[in-house]
């Protein structure tokens, strides 16, 4: 297998153009993404290649974008409708809530929406407490919505490619931050199937779960872990509907202790359902309490300061490492 090394933007944009030339029924719509190219510069180049009828700027109307993407997945088409901020995508919340999610279930279950949403969050640039919140937990709780979060450039690939061949509406939630970072990628074919987490680095000591941009926030806090001979296991779920937890309690059932990292608020987040099930089906694995990490219970400063401290550090996952290890600070600074 070839690999290169290309950014996460680029890796989205090769999926999106290889199922474009795949399957003629993949069209994508969004504020900006024709000639402009996305604000995020994903979808560059596509519409020269394909046209205005497959690659559509949109009036800055997003109930109106999702409901026409729901209408055309049910009608037969593979829509991508891109989000330019994950709040905005609650304008068209009864579409995906009601619409897309139950249409299955409501038909009996000969009805289809193969409806890809795009759109990223999450905190980073001072964009403020409208444009900056990580709302997976909104999608994770709605029965029939599969919720995807990709933190390397090949899960970005291999990830939207699947998304774009399931028959379900899937909400694949991307990050702000992670657009220009690199990494490595197969050239040609690569389909990464979901509910198959990916083990980021392994460890014995204790396990950290994290998805996004808090999977390099965890893999910086282990890295610094390893300096004090303490050797973390880094597990991305990267899809969290459908999780695949039998890759979690096994890692859990290996080092007996678990940390749990997201960027969203604590309140009612993903984070204390897995929790939750690790405590349920791995109680006897541990050897210390479940340790969740996670932001602050307010809206999104915009002060960058005030941002920084309101998500989870690389240190505020070092901390809970050691927390989990019963590990006190003095006794790493004698060390």
């Amino acid at each position: 297998m070839t690999m290169r090394e290309i950014m996460y933007r680029e890796a989205l944009r090769e999926a999106i153009d290889e199922e474009m030339q795949r399957n003629g029924d993949v069209f994508i719509i969004g504020e900006g993404i024709a000639e402009r190219g996305g604000s995020y510069k994903v979808t560059e180049g596509l519409l020269a290649k394909y046209g205005p009828k497959r690659v559509r700027d949109t009036p800055i109307a997003e109930a109106g974008m999702i409901g026409v993407g729901v209408g055309a997945a049910i009608a037969g088409a593979r829509p991508i409708v891109e989000i330019l901020y994950v709040d905005f995508a609650m304008l068209g919340m009864d579409m995906l809530v009601n619409q897309a999610a139950k249409f299955r279930l409501m038909t009996g279950g000969d009805g289809r929406v193969p409806f890809v949403m795009r759109t990223q969050g999450g905190a980073g640039g001072g964009v403020a407490a409208q444009h900056s919140q990580s709302l997976e937990a909104l999608f994770y709780h709605i029965p029939g919505l599969k919720v995807v979060m990709p933190s390397v450039p090949a899960d970005a690939k291999g990830l939207l490619k699947y998304a774009l061949r399931q028959d379900d509406p899937v909400m694949f939630l991307e990050h702000k931050h992670l657009y220009m970072t690199k990494g490595p990628v197969p050239e040609g074919e690569h389909i990464v199937e979901f509910g198959k987490a990916d083990i980021k680095r392994p460890g014995k000591d204790v396990t950290i779960i994290a998805w996004s941009n808090m999977v390099p926030r965890a893999l910086e806090a282990a890295a610094a872990l390893a300096e004090e001979g303490i050797e973390a296991e880094v597990v991305d779920p990267r899809t969290l509907v459908p999780l695949d937890k039998d890759t979690i309690l096994a890692s859990v059932a290996r080092t007996n202790r678990a940390v749990i990292v997201q960027e969203a608020v604590r309140r009612g987040g993903v984070a204390s359902d897995i929790a939750s099930i690790i405590q349920e089906e791995a109680f006897y694995d541990l050897d210390a309490p479940i340790e969740i990490v996670a932001g602050l219970n307010i809206p999104i400063p915009f002060n960058l300061e005030l941002e920084k401290a309101s998500v989870p550090q690389k240190d505020d996952v070092i901390r809970a490492a050691r927390r989990a290890l019963h590990i006190q600070p003095m006794a790493i600074a004698a060390k």
